[in-house]
């Protein structure tokens, strides 16, 4: 693994900015980091009371390690991620593989980094170690932005303000920061709910490929079950969608009914159904998603993430756009001044909107590698060079 801020060509600057990010999440911080390496004084703006252990699962594949990677933790992932040996699409009646891409060390020999399966928690932790003491400010709900010939300024639901030269709205897809910039625009219900689930490995001992991440596409495109390792494979995670017509529930850890999903599952293939079987509980919630958006940047405020692009699951990318964009935000920035950030970020918004759109629309067409096919475009993206190849 390389730490690129240890590379020579990699050039600090000396004019320091003042940054607000909204938002403590997988984006965010990994774009604080970026920027405190760069010498700039950065702020994270969380409205959650502290990390807890909720959610379970975030799949970096190796474009997102690689990433990662150079911005230092690649250790610190490593000591709590597995890393699944293979990526298997299987037909959900007969359990025939209709294709099998190697992973760990091979995507590690063809793209610069392995996939890494990793609870989310212990992602959250390995980038806060990072971050300078007191950079996220917990309990701060911001409510909007604004901005005027003095600069950008985060609005906060207690009525105060933060003033600097740099918002990055990193708030996920209910984003006040996007609301703010380009007004009212509800996400939309794709009519799936999804069910997430953890095992122990060994409480279904004979269920074969536990260490690969495998995917059972169903017999319409409502029903998939998605597993793979965590926890250096002690335990092994489970996602599973079905239809529904609308959903007005509030909250993405709701209770699931565990019989009601094995009932909807019962014709699949009997190693499909105990994943299902090797569960006790599950949470549920929807899918929802958003049409791609033309802009990312007004002035000196720029979205990020789920703010700019949230993604159904289907392409395992949504936590892996959010690693790109911060290293892509960092370097665009690298070197400009407060009069050259708009031109800084629109820079990096020309370079990302294409890739985004494409895994957006790709996630929702969900058929990806389904019968194999070329996984290269999404694997071996360089975040850390992608700019210089935009320009070029």
């Amino acid at each position: 693994m390389n730490n690129l801020f240890n590379n020579e060509t990699f050039v600090v600057d000396s004019g320091m900015l003042k940054v607000g990010i909204a938002g403590g999440g997988v984006g965010g911080m990994a774009a604080a980091i970026a920027l405190q390496k760069q010498g700039h004084d950065v702020a994270i703006f969380e409205q959650a009371r502290e990390f807890g252990r909720i959610g379970a699962d975030v799949n970096l594949t190796p474009n997102a390690v690689h990433a990662l990677d150079g911005l230092g933790i690649g250790d610190a992932l490593r000591r709590t991620a597995a890393r699944p040996q293979s990526r298997i699409s299987r037909t959900w009646d007969s359990g025939e593989e209709t294709s099998r891409l190697p992973m760990s060390s091979a995507a590690e020999e063809k793209y610069g980094a392995p996939q890494l399966t990793i609870h989310r928690a212990d992602l959250l932790a390995a980038l806060e170690s990072q971050l300078a003491k007191g950079t996220i400010r917990f309990s701060a709900r911001v409510t909007g932005v604004e901005q005027d010939e003095h600069g950008p300024r985060i609005l906060f639901a207690d009525g105060s303000r933060f003033d600097c030269d740099l918002v990055i709205g990193a708030d996920g897809i209910h984003s006040p920061v996007r609301r703010a910039l380009y007004g009212e625009d509800s996400p939309r219900f794709t009519g799936l709910v999804s069910y997430r689930g953890v095992f122990p490995r060994e409480a279904a001992p004979d269920i074969p490929n536990l260490d690969s991440f495998t995917k059972w596409w169903g017999p319409t495109p409502d029903l998939q079950i998605v597993t793979f390792p965590l926890n250096l494979g002690r335990e092994i995670f489970v996602f599973a969608t079905t239809g529904q017509k609308d959903w007005t529930d509030e909250g993405w850890t709701l209770p699931g009914d565990i019989a009601e999903l094995r009932a909807i599952y019962k014709g699949f293939h009997p190693e499909a159904r105990a994943l299902l079987d090797a569960l006790t509980e599950v949470t549920r919630s929807a899918l929802h998603v958003r049409d791609p958006m033309p802009r990312w940047s007004e002035g000196r405020i720029a979205l990020m993430g789920d703010a700019a692009h949230p993604m159904v699951p289907f392409m395992a990318q949504g936590a892996c756009m959010a690693c790109e964009d911060a290293v892509v935000l960092s370097r665009a920035i690298e070197g400009a001044s407060v009069e050259t950030l708009p031109r800084a970020l629109e820079a990096y918004a020309a370079a990302r909107i294409p890739r985004t759109t494409r895994v957006q629309e790709g996630s929702l067409a969900n058929d990806w590698l389904k019968q194999g096919g070329n996984a290269d475009w999404v694997y071996g993206y360089d975040a850390w060079h992608a700019l210089d190849r935009a320009q070029a």
